[in-house]
């Protein structure tokens, strides 16, 4: 049964189902179904609590709000608990809030939270595995980029037949290296310096990040400051953005669609070679 209880968009890229909502200052959220991952839980759309594991990237309230809500519709759903990874420093904090709820509600707040620091990776399944990224905001943040990992026969054993690479699979011997292609890279909240220390964001098959101001009275100096990003930013780095697919999301609420639109025709009027994607 569908519940439709939160707003949300959705975008096919490659295989790949982008879905979700993004507002600065009401909430954020986003799901890749096929890798059966969350993004932020800003708001918890019924139809997400499937997937057994979030990722945040930072606990203003917009971004983590929804995180009991989460927690306790799959436990009334009598599915596993889900684990979550954020910043280390709001493990505690977050921690301290579920069981805050848990008072409230009278029901267990049943999960795992893991702290993570710029640099931890995580992996998911056999094919893919997740990196945390140092990113600038007004608080502890980090942004994450998945790579799905690929093993090739090294060249010296091209010329084996099957049952000697099985003899040296067996003998613990190495025979495959390990490539890693970025397919999904997300922000999160952050300034200018987030996407600049992280070269691999402009890589990623596909980047979602942020665009929270767009008009051009909107003093650069004062939003970078905040750990945000202007379309300006955006523009200034056009030539960088080597990703198939750009979404551009959590707009301020200064703007409605119609202005959001005209603003970044204005800035970028060729939207980045057609690859960029706003988010409204």
């Amino acid at each position: 049964m569908l519940v439709k209880n939160a707003p949300i968009l959705s975008h096919l890229h490659d295989g790949l189902t982008i879905e979700g909502y993004s507002r600065a200052a009401v909430q954020t959220c986003w799901r890749v179904n096929e890798l059966k991952l969350l993004f932020d839980v800003g708001i918890q759309p019924w139809d997400f609590m499937g997937i057994p594991t979030a990722f945040i990237t930072h606990s203003h309230l917009d971004h983590i709000a929804a995180l009991p809500a989460y927690v306790s519709r799959r436990r009334l759903m009598k599915m596993d608990p889900p684990v979550i990874y954020l910043p280390d420093s709001a493990v505690d904090a977050a921690w301290d809030m579920l069981q805050t709820f848990r008072k409230l509600d009278r029901g267990a707040m049943p999960c795992e939270l893991i702290g993570l620091l710029p640099g931890d990776e995580i992996k998911i399944g056999r094919e893919y595995v997740v990196t945390a990224l140092p990113t600038k905001h007004t608080i502890d943040s980090v942004g994450f980029v998945v790579h799905h990992r690929r093993h090739k026969l090294k060249p010296e054993y091209h010329e084996l037949d099957g049952p000697s690479i099985k003899a040296l699979k067996l003998a613990g011997k190495a025979i495959t290296d390990e490539t890693r292609i970025p397919i999904v890279a997300y922000t999160g909240d952050t300034s200018p310096k987030g996407l600049d220390d992280n070269p691999v964001f402009f890589e990623a098959k596909i980047l979602i990040s942020e665009m929270t101001f767009v008009a051009p009275e909107h003093r650069k100096e004062k939003i970078h400051k905040h750990g945000h990003m202007h379309v300006d930013d955006y523009r200034a780095r056009q030539d960088r953005f080597q990703n198939e697919l750009i979404i551009a999301s959590h707009l301020s609420t200064r703007y409605n669609a119609t202005q959001v639109k005209r603003f970044v025709a204005k800035a970028l009027p060729d939207g980045i070679g057609g690859r960029l994607k706003l988010w409204i």
